[in-house]
Order: C-alpha cells, then structure tokens, then sequence
C-alpha cells in the first residue's frame, strides 16, 4: 500500500475558492486542489528516486502564476523548495534569443542579417542571425579546446582566436545542427550592439523588468551543488562550476522554480512589456525540424517546440556538468511545467514536464473562458464575416474579440489563416498559407464588398459568382447536373441545375 508523501515538500498556496475550484477567490490566482498537488508531488518523487537525483525541484504554472512546487532530496540539511537555485543550462539560450529580438524590434537588427554585419571577421559571417538562432547555420556544435562546460571559459578575443574554416560545418540552412558555440556569437552581437557585457544587458533589459532577481550569472544562496552520480553505486562526484566567459549566453545562468515560473509564463505570452507578444509568437514558430520524416522535435528562433503525446510543448532543456533543468509551456492551454536536478545525468526533464502538464490537465481541465461582447472592433468588419467561397470550396469569416479575422474552411478544402487590420482597411494574414499576404475587400460603386482578393485567390459569396473578377472567367453555361462535355456557353440560363 502506498504510504502518505511528506507534505512538507509541497508549497503552501491559498485554500481555493467555493465558487471556481482550482481558483482563489481574493487573488484570482490558480492553485491546484490537493489530491492534484500529491500525484504532482508522487510523480517528483518517483522522478527523484528512480533517476537517483541529489536534490530535485518542480513547480506547474497557470495562466501566469505559480500553483504548485514541490521538492525532494537535500541540499545540504534542507529540503531543496522554490527559492533554491540551480544552474540552468541552454534554458540560458532563451535569455540571448529575447535580447537579440528585442534588437530586431528596435531596427538595430534583421533576422536575415549576415553575422558580418555586427561581428565580422568569422568563419560563420555569411550566416544569418535567425540560422544562428535556429541552429541553422552549419557552426560546430562546441568551441575548440578543452570541453568548454569543465573549465575555465576565455573572453570572446580567446574564443575567437580558435575560429577556423573547420568552424562552419555544415553549409548554411542545410540541416539542423545544435550549436552551443553559435550562442556565443548570438551573445556578442548583443554585447557590440548595446556597448556593454551580454550579462549586463540581460540584467537591465529582461531580469529585473520582470522581477526575476534569483535568476543570476554565479550562484547565490541557497542554492544546489552539482554532482554526477556514479552509475552502479550511490555515492556523488562533485562536478566544477566554472565561468563560461564567452560562452556564457550558452548555458551560464542560475535559477530558481519561482524565477522559472515567471519565464514560462512570459513564454505563454505575458513578456510584461519586455518583448512584443508578436514577436514572441515569430519565435515560437518551429524553424527547423529536429527529428523526421515524423517529427518530434524541431526549433524555432531560440526555442525548443516539441510534441509530446496530444500536446505540443514550447520552452528548452539544459544540461551542464552537475545540472539538468527543463521548462515547457503547452501555449494553448497556458500551463506549464519547470523542473530543476543537481545531477550530470540520468534524468529526462522533458518527459518529467510533459507529465506534470499532464496529471494538471488530466486532473483540472482548463475552464472554458467566459464569453463578453467584443469592444468596438476595426471599421467594416462586419462587412467580412460570414460564407466566402473560394471557387466551390466553402470558408467562413469570424471576427475575433481580439480584433483580428479568423478564416476557417468547412471540410477539407481551403486553408486557414487569422487576419490583422493595418487600418487602412486591408489586413494582413498571420499564420499558414496566407501568413505575410495581404485580403482586400473590393468594394462596389455603393460601397458593398463584392468579393475578397487574398494573395490573387478572389473569395466571393456564391461559388463561382461570375459577376466577381474570377479568374480564368466563369463559364456562361453555369452550373449543370451533367458532366458530359458541351460546347463552353451553349446553356440557356447560368443558374444551378439538378437534371440532364
């Protein structure tokens, strides 16, 4: 029979509310109600034992709080809890993404600049940022010399001094292929943009807007030590902590379940004004496929997208000597898991943090949000919604209570997409086959939409309406209820026909 977990190990939240289960009353904030709190704390605890982990933290996120973490093992006498750090590994990676698209977002930068640009002189300088950012770019998965994450990192001057032809791999934009080392070059775009350290920048710009201030570039108290665990025995190997130096923006940082839980609701959408939601939604976009012809895994522009079971799950992993970390955010749902372990190896982050989204879900299902009228929405837009056929093949227009358009195919023609006004009465698509093209509605001499005009395909309210710009024409016969082949306009009417 299973024996009651240690209750202690789990955070105290408040007792939630009578009328929204899951919710609290006086704060609005999202908790878990206890007999989900003990399978999130059964499942860390097996994670712990079995993959035999010093000291294990987790916390679920939703909708952009914290509402539970637990924690097992020792760091030192102590049980490790949400305010205990842990070194972060390529989660740091995420960190160097947003600070290179905030400087795209100021015009500092494109995604499509070549890295000679702003660092020139490498054997990587034909590459882009957003190959750079999506590894992408062929440059060598670690820097030369001795393993970069067991000792002493040199500044970029001593990283760049090891640069060679052999740095570019692979040719540009020809396979995925991870590359801590192209981290590196990201973080001293930064530095060079800014006029100060890649750390310094990091601080100002994206810690301390977002209060994160656990989350740092040494260790700070309390935090875990690193240890690898030997495999046949339990017994611990303490493992070096040294400064990465030019490879920092690669995986130096140091966090906390708290400090994690404030990224990944940033990475769910709320950037707190540290980045445009847009923007982050451009990164979140998978850019190269990780694993195929099925994938599992790709990578978008600094972070991981990874499909696990039904869901597909946004953040990264970490690995350095001595430390495992793992944040993922189903973004749908706005929930997501973090999980931090002092061991070098032998535990899955990510299959710890599908699992955890999971037993939330499985156990508290999202509540549908509730319905309220739209505010004013973008001038003619009601004249857009409703049926729209492309040629034979049926759509329908919604407006969105977020202002954009929402074009959805009935069965299995047409394609979806979700439109923005650019308030010149245009719109401009977001996703799918239309993402980047532009839907006009061509309007008639009273002012009536006639018809859409989407990247050339004309959209009208009847299939095949023959007084809209269609191209090719419509033939003059009309519809028929036979297909045997006439002569195009020998039909007496153009109206639909049922007989022969």
């Amino acid at each position: 029979m299973a024996q009651p977990l240690d209750s202690s190990a789990t955070t105290q939240v408040p007792t939630p509310g009578v009328d929204t289960p899951g919710v609290d009353t006086a704060t609005g904030r999202h908790t878990v109600l206890p007999a989900t709190g003990e399978a999130l704390l059964r499942r860390i605890a097996e994670e712990q034992a079995t993959s035999r982990v010093p000291a294990l933290t987790a916390g679920v996120v939703r909708d952009g709080a914290l509402a539970w973490s637990g924690g097992r093992g020792r760091v030192g006498d102590a049980r490790p809890d949400a305010n205990t750090q842990s070194r972060l590994g390529s989660i740091s990676k995420t960190f160097t993404a947003v600070l290179v698209a905030r400087l795209r977002d100021e015009g500092r930068l494109d995604f499509a600049d070549a890295l000679d640009r702003h660092v020139p002189g490498t054997p990587l300088g034909d590459r882009t940022l957003a190959q750079l950012l999506s590894h992408l770019s062929g440059a060598q998965a670690e820097s030369d010399g001795q393993w970069w994450e067991r000792t002493p990192g040199a500044g970029w001057d001593g990283l760049a001094a090891t640069f060679s032809a052999e740095t570019a791999r692979h040719r540009a934009g020809r396979r995925f292929h991870y590359s801590n080392l192209g981290f590196a070059v990201l973080g001293e775009v930064v530095a060079r943009l800014r006029g100060r350290s890649w750390w310094e920048v990091l601080r100002a710009e994206v810690l301390e807007p977002l209060e994160m201030r656990r989350t740092t570039y040494h260790p700070e108290a309390p935090h875990a030590s690193g240890f690898a665990v030997h495999p046949w025995a339990d017994v611990v190997l303490p493992e070096p902590t040294h400064d990465a130096g030019a490879m920092a923006p690669a995986g130096q940082l140091w966090s906390t379940i708290n400090d994690q839980a404030r990224w990944a609701a940033f990475v769910a959408g709320d950037t707190g004004g540290v980045l445009d939601p847009d923007t982050l939604a451009e990164m979140r976009e998978p850019n190269a496929v990780e694993r195929a012809p099925q994938w599992t895994a790709g990578y978008g522009l600094g972070w991981q997208v990874l499909r696990a079971g039904r869901r597909t799950l946004v953040g990264h992993g970490g690995s350095m000597p001595g430390f495992l970390a793992g944040l993922y955010v189903d973004v749908e749902e706005k929930v997501g898991a973090v999980c931090l372990a002092n061991t070098t190896s032998g535990m899955g982050p990510f299959t710890l943090g599908a699992d955890l989204i999971d037993i939330l879900l499985d156990r508290e299902p999202s509540l549908a949000p509730e319905w309220t009228p739209a505010g004013a929405l973008p001038e003619g837009t009601l004249d857009l919604v409703g049926p729209w056929y492309w040629g034979p093949s049926p759509s329908v227009m919604r407006a969105r209570q977020d202002g954009l358009l929402e074009l959805t195919p009935f069965g299995n023609g047409g394609r979806a997409s979700r439109f923005r006004p650019n308030g010149d009465g245009t719109w401009t698509g977001l996703d799918g086959y239309y993402a980047g093209e532009t839907l006009r509605a061509e309007r008639g001499p009273s002012g009536e939409v006639t018809h859409l005009n989407l990247a050339t395909f004309i959209y009208t309210r009847e299939p095949y309406d023959d007084a809209a710009p269609i191209p090719g024409g419509v033939d003059t016969a009309g519809w028929t209820g036979t297909s045997d082949p006439r002569p195009r306009g020998t039909h007496e009417d153009t109206t639909w026909r049922g007989t022969h």
